[in-house]
């Protein structure tokens, strides 16, 4: 049987990641998120949910779940735990990615496998993808896009100091997106990309 393409989304915030899965979804992709995968693992009902209550204490809780805020405030302010969740959280979340890929290819149903992985690089985990493309868009585009979805701007520089630039992401990637146009524009750029990755589907 083929293995399925695996290919993995990367690049900065509000570069357009998740628009440009779906668009591949559109195409016929199964699509899965790291960041959401993140989010289902964190619960109380999983082991590393209880793990990571062992760890950080029951003033991560809110009305009885994990929060997800309090959480990332917590460790954003200490490296120390910072580090420490992301040694629990990350091999649990490419193990999820795994297990999701190898369903996806014995059911022979999908055109590739495609992960929105922000982090790709700085979890070095660059190597178990066939494909990566790296989402850029201008600094000013991304950080305006990010307040009009109702972030903060200190929130945007918090998160792009955990990641590489994306200036280098795009050096290290097979193929780059620029998004700083219209959606339709970037819709067109992932048809032709899908179109040339079905072509070097046998190389």
């Amino acid at each position: 049987m083929l293995e399925l393409k695996k290919i993995a989304i990367t690049g900065g915030v509000a570069s357009g990641k998740s628009t440009v899965c779906r668009f591949f979804q559109e195409l016929g992709a199964y699509v899965v998120s790291a960041d959401a995968i993140a989010h289902d693992l964190l619960s109380l009902e999983t082991n590393l949910g209880q793990k990571v209550l062992q760890q950080f204490g029951s003033d991560i809780l809110q009305e009885g779940k994990i929060s997800r805020r309090i959480l990332a405030e917590k460790v954003f302010k200490n490296p120390a735990q910072l580090e420490a969740l992301e040694k629990l959280l990350h091999p649990a979340v490419l193990q999820k990615i795994d297990e999701l890929y190898r369903q996806a290819a014995h059911s022979r149903k999908w055109t590739s496998f495609v992960v929105e992985i922000p982090l790709l690089y700085e979890i070095h985990a660059e190597d178990s993808y066939d494909v990566i493309v790296a989402v850029l868009a201008d600094e000013k585009v991304a950080k305006e896009r990010f307040k009009q979805s109702g972030f903060q701007p200190e929130e945007y520089e918090r998160r792009m100091s955990r990641q590489i630039k994306p200036s280098q992401k795009a050096k290290r990637a097979t193929y780059t997106l620029i998004n700083n146009g219209s959606l339709d524009q970037l819709r067109q750029e992932v048809i032709k990309l899908n179109s040339i990755l079905k072509e070097n589907q046998f190389s």
